[in-house]
């Protein structure tokens, strides 16, 4: 079994690397994977987004970690302008305010950046921030941060009704349903598709403003959620940035990782990451997605 799943990971990789229609090995996309404190397992997220990105044959990433929660933050500064795209793994204390500035002047000037599972978590009283993520939950979140974003009936649903924002039921399989089936990151993708077991997020709420859901998954009550369909893949535009929404990908304290292990996850986490660094998408859809 173990074998068995060994050969299908490298196949997995094999056939991504065939996938990707322009590959120039002397210039990588620059990525920049800021992480070091979550309520999730930061510590083996990060070196799972670092190996695929740099296994993808598109990407060089590179790691920021911040000192660790409570600890001094004054000397946290990375240099996000040496970057294409930056993957937001982080929940947490505080940046420092050089830091804040920084990052807004990078996103405002066109760095792409990748909200990855609990980054829509932190910071909620930093209004640009949240500009960014669109949406976020947790953290004390409510209706002052701005409306519920969710779909009913195939229809785009602002509920601006009183309510704590952010919510999961036990993890479980699910549905992933496109909304935007044009998009660079969404093209090719089948129109429905199974995700491996993982939390689903619901009641999320934020500013929304330029935001787009591209995928949606239906929040079953029966397993604790909303009885909605609930954002999962999104995009947001902030000054000239782009910004690849991603709440899937659940990595807890377990030995093994299947919210981030199967297609659905390594495929749309790599072609949000290129989208949000370049405006395009390469890589085509492996055979072997959707997931069975």
């Amino acid at each position: 079994m173990f074998l068995r799943k060994i050969t299908g990971i490298f196949y997995f990789f094999l056939s991504l690397l065939l996938s990707v229609n322009v590959l120039n090995a002397k210039d990588p996309i620059k990525a920049l994977i800021v992480t070091g404190q979550n309520n999730h397992n930061w510590k083996a997220s990060s070196v799972i987004l670092q190996k695929y990105l740099n296994e993808s044959g598109i990407f060089v990433a590179d790691m920021a970690v911040s000192p660790e929660k409570g600890g001094d933050m004054s000397s946290f500064r990375p240099d996000f302008s040496a970057y294409k795209v930056v993957v937001l793994d982080y929940n947490g204390d505080s940046w420092p305010e050089d830091t804040n500035r920084a990052f807004l002047e990078y996103v405002k000037n066109g760095g792409g950046v990748v909200v990855y599972h609990a980054a829509d978590n932190a910071f909620r009283k930093w209004k640009e921030y949240n500009e960014i993520i669109g949406l976020g939950g947790w953290e004390g979140r409510n209706e002052t941060d701005g409306p519920y974003v969710y779909y009913v009936d195939g229809k785009e649903v602002r509920d601006t009704s009183p309510g704590h924002g952010g919510s999961h039921g036990k993890q479980h399989e699910y549905k992933i349903a496109l909304r935007v089936k044009k998009h660079p990151v969404t093209k090719g993708l089948p129109a429905i598709w199974t995700h491996s077991k993982d939390e689903l997020y619901d009641r999320l709420r934020g500013p929304a403003k330029n935001l787009t859901v591209l995928a949606t998954a239906y929040s079953d009550k029966a397993t604790g959620g909303t009885g909605r369909d609930e954002p999962v893949l999104m995009t947001i535009n902030w000054g000239k940035g782009r910004i690849f929404h991603t709440v899937l990908g659940h990595v807890g304290g377990e030995s093994t990782h299947p919210a981030v292990e199967g297609a659905s996850f390594i495929v749309t986490f790599l072609r949000g990451a290129e989208w949000a660094a370049t405006g395009k998408v390469t890589q085509k859809v492996p055979d072997d997605f959707p997931e069975k």
